[in-house]
C-alpha cells in the first residue's frame, strides 16, 4: 500500500482495493502456514515496560464483522491496520509484522516511535495493494493479527481468520479509518492484556491537549479545517485522525463538512463548495509549500477568500517528518505534533495578517 496520507500517492488505492480471489488453494497455504514447525520469522521481542493485567484474558473486542476472542497473552503480532503499530510499541510490544503506508521509515516505525523498540529488531513489512499479503502474514506465525485503522473487507476478514487465531478488524461504530486514536490505543490495550498502561497513556495525551486549549483560549469555538490540494482540493472530514487534531486543540469543523463528503474520511470539493475553506485557520497538508501556493494563487475563488487574504494558513509538508506524524495521528505521534502545530495554528488566527505563520521541522 502506498502512503495514504499524501493522498497524491494512494488513499485512492485504499479506498478501490479489491480483494484477492478466494481459492481452496490459498485457504490450504494458510493453514499449512499457520500451523506447526519452523518459522524464519525471529520471535517476537518485547521492550520494557508495561506488564500484563490481572485477569486479562480472555478477553473480547467487538468489531465491524463481530466479536473476536482472544483468550491468551499474544506474543508474536501482526498489524494489518496502518498505525497500531504505534500503540503496540507504546505499552512495550514489538509487532513481528507491519503493513506499510508511509513507504519512508524502517519496519514502518515513525522517528516519533523508534525510541520504543528497545534494541528489539524492526518488524517485517508487508504491502497492501490490493489486499492483505495472506500468505506472508500466516509465514509470520502470528498469534493474533490488528486491524483497527484499516478497511478490510468481510471477505479480507474471512479469509485472515482462516490463518486460525484471533482477528481484530476496525469498529463498526466509525467509517473505515475512522477510529480515534484514543479508542484504537484502548482497544490493543485490551488486545494484548494490558488495559491499564494503555489508559495511563491516552491519558498522558489527553493532558497534553488540555494544557495547550489552557495556554491558547482563543483556538476555543474558532473554525478549522484540514485539507490538501490532491484533485482539487481535499478536505477530511469529521472522523479522520487530522481533524481529531483540531478539534482536540479547541476549534470546530465546519457545521456541514459530513454533509458535503458524505461517509467517507475525506472527498474532494467541487468548485461551488470552495467555501468550505473559508475557516479561522486553514492546515493544508501539501508536497511543497511553493507548489501548493502557487495551485491556491491562480485560483480566484479561493484567493478572495477571508482565509487566504488574511493569511490563516498553516502549510505542513507531508515528505517531512512533522507531516508524516500529523497524518499518522497515534499515542505517539500526537505528542510530537502537538509541539510544532500549537505556535503555527497560534500565528494563523491572531487577526493579523502580517504575522507570519513559520515553518516547523
Amino acid at each position: 500500500m502506498a502512503r495514504i496520507p499524501t493522498l497524491s500517492a494512494a488513499r485512492g488505492r485504499l479506498k478501490t482495493a479489491g480483494l484477492l480471489a478466494s481459492t481452496l488453494v490459498l485457504a490450504a497455504s494458510l493453514t499449512a502456514c499457520g500451523g506447526g514447525g519452523e518459522s524464519a520469522a525471529p520471535a517476537a521481542q518485547n521492550s520494557a515496560g508495561s506488564a500484563v493485567d490481572a485477569n486479562a484474558f480472555p478477553t473480547t473486542i467487538e468489531h465491524k464483522y463481530g466479536s473476536t476472542t482472544i483468550t491468551q497473552e499474544p506474543k508474536r503480532v501482526v498489524t494489518v491496520g496502518l498505525t497500531e503499530q504505534d500503540a503496540l510499541l507504546a505499552l512495550g510490544v514489538v509487532p513481528v509484522g507491519v503493513t506499510d503506508w508511509l513507504g519512508k521509515f524502517p519496519g514502518t516505525i515513525g522517528p516519533w516511535a523508534t525510541d520504543k523498540l528497545g534494541g528489539a529488531a524492526l518488524p517485517e513489512v508487508l504491502k497492501d495493494v490490493d489486499g492483505p499479503q495472506y500468505e506472508k502474514i500466516a509465514a509470520l506465525k502470528p498469534d493474533l493479527i490488528i486491524a483497527l485503522y484499516s478497511g478490510l473487507t468481510k471477505e479480507q476478514y474471512d479469509k485472515l481468520s482462516q490463518i486460525g487465531v484471533p482477528v481484530v478488524a476496525q469498529p463498526k461504530e466509525y467509517n473505515d479509518y475512522g477510529i480515534p486514536w484514543n479508542e484504537a490505543t484502548k482497544k490493543v490495550g485490551q488486545a494484548v492484556g494490558r488495559s491499564t498502561k494503555a489508559n495511563e497513556l491516552v491519558k498522558g495525551v489527553e493532558d497534553k491537549f488540555a494544557q495547550a486549549r489552557k495556554d491558547h483560549p482563543e483556538f476555543a469555538g474558532k473554525s478549522a479545517l484540514m485539507a490538501s490540494t490532491y484533485e482539487g482540493y481535499f478536505v477530511y472530514g469529521s472522523q479522520d485522525g487530522r481533524s481529531h487534531i483540531l478539534e482536540s486543540l479547541g476549534f470546530k469543523l465546519p457545521a456541514d463538512l459530513d454533509a458535503a463528503i458524505g461517509d467517507k474520511f475525506g472527498k474532494s470539493l467541487s468548485a461551488e463548495r470552495t467555501d468550505l475553506l473559508d475557516r479561522d485557520a486553514l492546515v493544508w497538508l501539501i508536497d511543497t509549500p511553493a507548489k501548493a501556493q502557487e495551485i491556491l494563487g491562480k485560483d480566484a475563488l479561493y484567493s478572495g477568500l477571508k482565509v487566504s487574504k488574511e493569511k490563516r494558513e498553516v502549510f505542513i509538508e507531508n515528505e517531512g517528518t512533522y507531516g508524516s506524524a500529523v497524518s499518522f495521528v497515534t499515542v505517539l505521534s500526537l505528542p510530537y505534533v502537538i509541539d510544532r502545530i500549537v505556535p503555527q495554528l497560534a500565528a494563523a488566527v491572531d487577526g493579523d495578517p502580517k504575522t507570519e505563520v513559520k515553518p516547523a521541522n
